[in-house]
């Protein structure tokens, strides 16, 4: 037989089951109500873009080998890694056209993120801009846009220096570059521009259009 104490204790642990199971099924559509909430009030903001200035693109070409500047007037961010991304972005964008002289498939999407760091080995060494401290930039590239690559040194070699070149010409603090692919350091871009050592923009110097 149950005795009354068994009995007095079962009553409990029902009433107690039941009391939270209340509390839970009210925390959640309290959860539930705050997640629509939040969801509705969120504001969808833009990034800060400043009026359009004028860019400078270091663009590659196959016909000579070479590296030429050309501008755009282009809305840029003010942050200076959201900045750097968005002239590389319109840089591949050149690149993926069709009319391009140095074809690669990707676009804007194949450069994920650029960080600035303090110059390797730079120190408290001032800078060329200004005086102010020497940078490195760190470009991740997404794998896909290095599958798609072709393959070649004179080709990568100009992507590599395009790349370098353009960041120096529109931050002129970087004066290294290093590159990733999907976040890991890869040996070479498409079998032989070196992706492991870091990059001089001082060694992507554009043809003088008056050089014969």
């Amino acid at each position: 037989m149950i005795s009354r104490a068994q009995t007095v204790l079962l009553v409990l642990l029902v009433l107690a089951s039941l009391i939270m199971g209340v509390m839970l099924f009210r925390m959640r559509e309290r959860a539930h109500q705050r997640l629509l909430t939040g969801q509705d009030s969120a504001p969808t903001q833009a990034p800060a873009v400043t009026a359009p200035v004028q860019a400078t693109l270091m663009v590659a070409n196959d016909d000579d080998n070479s590296l030429r500047g050309q501008l755009y007037s282009l809305p840029l961010p003010a942050d200076p890694g959201a900045r750097a991304r968005a002239v590389l972005g319109k840089l591949l964008d050149l690149y993926a056209a069709q009319d391009s002289n140095h074809p690669i498939a990707g676009g804007a999407a194949s450069v994920a993120q650029v960080f600035l760091l303090p110059a390797e080995g730079a120190g408290s060494k001032p800078g060329s801009a200004g005086g102010a401290a020497a940078e490195l930039a760190v470009v991740n590239l997404k794998g896909s846009f290095v599958v798609s690559h072709p393959s070649g040194l004179e080709t990568e070699t100009l992507t590599v220096l395009s790349i370098c070149g353009t960041l120096h010409a529109n931050l002129p603090r970087v004066t290294q570059v290093r590159f990733l692919v999907d976040g890991e350091v890869r040996p070479s871009l498409a079998g032989h521009a070196d992706l492991t050592r870091t990059y001089l923009t001082s060694d992507a110097v554009p043809v003088d259009p008056n050089t014969p």
